[in-house]
Formats: C-alpha cells, sequence, structure tokens
C-alpha cells in the first residue's frame, strides 16, 4: 500500500470541475489524527477519474492519518485492489470505461462489505443511482460538492465498524482456539483420570489380596473380619496368619492419613508382618523365644525402628498384635496407639483390655499383655474408624455401642456377628460414608 506522495498540485486538469470536491468553507486546521490500531494507520484507497478532485480529498485524508494511495480509473482501481490490502475504498461513481458501480459489482465478488468498505462518491442527487449502488453492496455514500468533516465522520464509521467486526472475528477465533485447547487438555484428564481409576482399583486389589484368606486353618479356632476402605485405597490393614504348628498372629494396623501414601506405607508394614515360610521374619526368628516366635512387644520395636516418624511425611502408624498360642489358649499382645482390644467372655459382660502405648514412629520400649482365652471367648480387634463413626448428627458411634454390639450378637456365628457390626456402622453413619477406614478383626476359641 503506498502513502500520498504529497506532491502539489496548482492547476486543475482542463475540464476538471474543482467546485465539485472543494467546500464552500474548507478547514484550514486539521483535527487531531485518527489514532492507529494494531497494524499502524488505516489505508485508503481513492479512487476518481478527476485529478484534482482526487488530490484534494487524499491530501484531506493523509492530514488526518491516514495512509492514501489513488487509481485514475476502474482499471487501476481493481489492480490496486487485487495488489495492495486496503482498509476502505472510496469509489467515484461517474468514470470512463469502467465505472465505478461496474468496479463495485467486481470487488464484491471477492470482497464483502465487512472485509473491504466501499464509500461511494457520486455528484448527482439520483435515488436510483444511490440505491443501485448500495444493492450491489456499497457500504455508504457521499455526494459532491464533498462536505470534507461528513466524508471523515462517514470513513470513520465504516473503519470503526471493519475494525470491530474484525476484532471479533479475531476474539472468536482465538476463543475457538483455546475452547479446543481446552476440550484438549480436558481430554488428556479424562484420560489421565481413567488410567488413575485404573491403578487405584489395581491397587485396592493388592490390597484385598493381602486380607487373610478363608479358612485360616487353624483347629479349635474361628476368625473373621470386615474391611471397608473409606476411599479406593486403605491406610488399615490386617491380617491373621500361621506363624507354627501351635502359634498364629493376628493384628490391625491403621497408617495416619489416607489415600494413595497411607496406603503403601500400610502395604509395606503388612509384607514385613507376613512370615515366610521356613525363613526369617520380622515376627519369627530363632533366639527370640522357644520357638522363635518374636514377642509382640519385640515386633512393635523392630517397626519403631524401621519407621521412625518423618515429619516431612507426617506419617505414623497404630498397631494392635497379638501372638495365639493355639494350644493352650493364651494371647500375648501389644498396644501401639491403637484403640484397645474388646474381650467377650463366653458367660460375662464385653469389656475394654489394658494396653496403651505411643504410636509405631513416635515411641519405643512397648509393654507386653496377657490374656487367657477360654473356650467360647471372643477377642476383638478394631480400628479407629469403629468407635469414631459419626452419625448424620455428627455423634459418634462410641466404645459403649461397640460393646452392645458385640454382646448383642454372642450367639450367632463370628462371621455373622462381625457383619451384623459392620451393618451397625453403616446404618448409624446414615447416607453418608465412614469418614475414616473401618477394620474389624475378631477371634474366638471354639468350645470342645
Amino acid at each position: 500500500m503506498l502513502a500520498h506522495t504529497g506532491r502539489r498540485r496548482t492547476r486543475p486538469r482542463p475540464g476538471g470541475d474543482m467546485d465539485s470536491v472543494i467546500p464552500a468553507e474548507a478547514p484550514t486546521t486539521a483535527p487531531a489524527a485518527l489514532p492507529a490500531d494494531e497494524a499502524g494507520p488505516s489505508s485508503v484507497l481513492v479512487v476518481d477519474d478527476n485529478e484534482p478532485s482526487r488530490d484534494i480529498l487524499a491530501r484531506w485524508l493523509s492530514v488526518h492519518g491516514y495512509r492514501v494511495a489513488e487509481a485514475a480509473d476502474g482499471r487501476a482501481a481493481l489492480d490496486r485492489i487485487g495488489r495492495d490490502d486496503f482498509d476502505l475504498v472510496l469509489l467515484d461513481i461517474s468514470m470512463p470505461g469502467l465505472d465505478g458501480l461496474q468496479v463495485l459489482e467486481a470487488v464484491r465478488r471477492g470482497r464483502d462489505r465487512l472485509d473491504l468498505p466501499v464509500v461511494m462518491v457520486t455528484a448527482h442527487q439520483d435515488g436510483e443511482e444511490v440505491a443501485r449502488a448500495l444493492d450491489l453492496g456499497a457500504n455508504d455514500y457521499v455526494t459532491k460538492p464533498l462536505d470534507f468533516p461528513a466524508v471523515l465522520a462517514r470513513v470513520r464509521t465504516q473503519l470503526d465498524l471493519r475494525r470491530s467486526v474484525r476484532l471479533a472475528s479475531d476474539l472468536e477465533d482465538r476463543l475457538r482456539r483455546r475452547n479446543a485447547e481446552l476440550e484438549e487438555a480436558n481430554a488428556d484428564l479424562l484420560r489421565a483420570g481413567d488410567r488413575l481409576r485404573r491403578d487405584l482399583r489395581a491397587a485396592a486389589r493388592v490390597q484385598e489380596a493381602l486380607l487373610p484368606r478363608r479358612p485360616v486353618g487353624v483347629p479349635g479356632w474361628d476368625f473373621a473380619w470386615a474391611f471397608r476402605p473409606c476411599e479406593e485405597l486403605a491406610g488399615d490393614a490386617l491380617n491373621v496368619c500361621r506363624l507354627d504348628d501351635r502359634h498364629a498372629a493376628a493384628y490391625v494396623l491403621d497408617v495416619a492419613g489416607h489415600g494413595v501414601a497411607a496406603a503403601l506405607l500400610a502395604v509395606t508394614v503388612t509384607r514385613l508382618l507376613s512370615p515366610a515360610a521356613g525363613q526369617e521374619s520380622l515376627l519369627l526368628q530363632p533366639g527370640d523365644g522357644a520357638d522363635g516366635v518374636v514377642p509382640p512387644a519385640a515386633v512393635a520395636d523392630r517397626l519403631a525402628l524401621q519407621f521412625p516418624f518423618d515429619p516431612a511425611t507426617q506419617q505414623y502408624l497404630t498397631l494392635n498384635y497379638a501372638v495365639i498360642d493355639t494350644t493352650a489358649g493364651r494371647v500375648r499382645y501389644v498396644s501401639a496407639g491403637h484403640p484397645p482390644a474388646v474381650h467377650l467372655p463366653r458367660g460375662g459382660a464385653a469389656g475394654i483390655l489394658p494396653g496403651t502405648g505411643l504410636p509405631v514412629g513416635l515411641g519405643a520400649g512397648y509393654e507386653e499383655h496377657v490374656l487367657d482365652l477360654a473356650p467360647g471367648d471372643r477377642l476383638v480387634l478394631y480400628s479407629d474408624g469403629v468407635p469414631e463413626a459419626v452419625s448424620p448428627g455428627g455423634e459418634q458411634f462410641g466404645r459403649d455401642r461397640l460393646l452392645a454390639a458385640v454382646e448383642a450378637r454372642r450367639g450367632r456365628p463370628l462371621a455373622d456377628a462381625v457383619a451384623a457390626l459392620e451393618a451397625d456402622l453403616l446404618a448409624w453413619c446414615g447416607p453418608a460414608r465412614p469418614r475414616d477406614d473401618v477394620s474389624v478383626l475378631a477371634v474366638e476359641r471354639l468350645a470342645g
């Protein structure tokens, strides 16, 4: 696009009509220039076969901050429009050869009103000619003799409209691209969510695989349990396993927190608390006892050494671990910051067993306790998700309800009694799920 050359013409072309373009009172002081858009000053093509008229109009527009190019006839105008990207065309209707209407018709075959505004210039007051121009796609028209402020106002109006439309179109394009980016990001998130859910389900199956297998296979003894994570992965764990021909181990542990981090630590500790056949483990080591069974207090101490409290992760665990002499019925147990177990004698009331200690990782030097189970007696280990289960009204289930629930099912098979206790907890919580993992491990010495 070429700027107006600024050459001064002092004489009109023979036959030219200077009065047709010069206003009666031409302004001598130009108003402030238009602000340029992001691409710089707007470009205008002035098309008129009358050189003085074209020159004066081009000068006027240049003074007001526009970049101006000129064309002396219709063919030159189409050539310039095909080569340069103008913002607006001021097009005289009456020209020899291709007149303004023919030029307009040709322009509109490839450029619409909003893409390239065209303001027609006419020396006639013929309404049909103006109507024809508007019908062919003209944006506006001005009449000779030109009222330059009016011409400037109409040029500004058309350029502002074009700029606004282009801005709106650009914003739509940006919004469209942004929406496409957001849709792709959302699709990525959905795919990542699907992968995460699959991974969580797989991890949950790993946790389920670590639960005790039925039957445990300890003659004269029965075991039952309930395990309900509050999320897909649990920070709780429980197990019962045979240590040797005479001893079995049972425990419930609870890692502080929920989710993946708690589940990872729970699985790690569960692995350590699983004796390997014919090999040393945390639970079986020669020299620790007559049968190589590691005493419960020593198990808790060793766990405390392996899993000291880490301020960075804020993780620790609580543990209720018991070793059962399946022949004598003697139970040795340790409580490391864990809710104390429930003892239900065959002919007596349920009670809370003694046993306190700091959580694993926060203390050491644990005290071992001893309990003798008679035939028909039951022992219930559980996590704090049981007594701390909350009703819709905000009331905790509590130990008294736990003791009452254990007593109320003393005549049922052990598995039924544990299932009924789990049902009590779910009913207590109402429509909401328990806020914490729920773990229950019950042991019964069978009557002869």
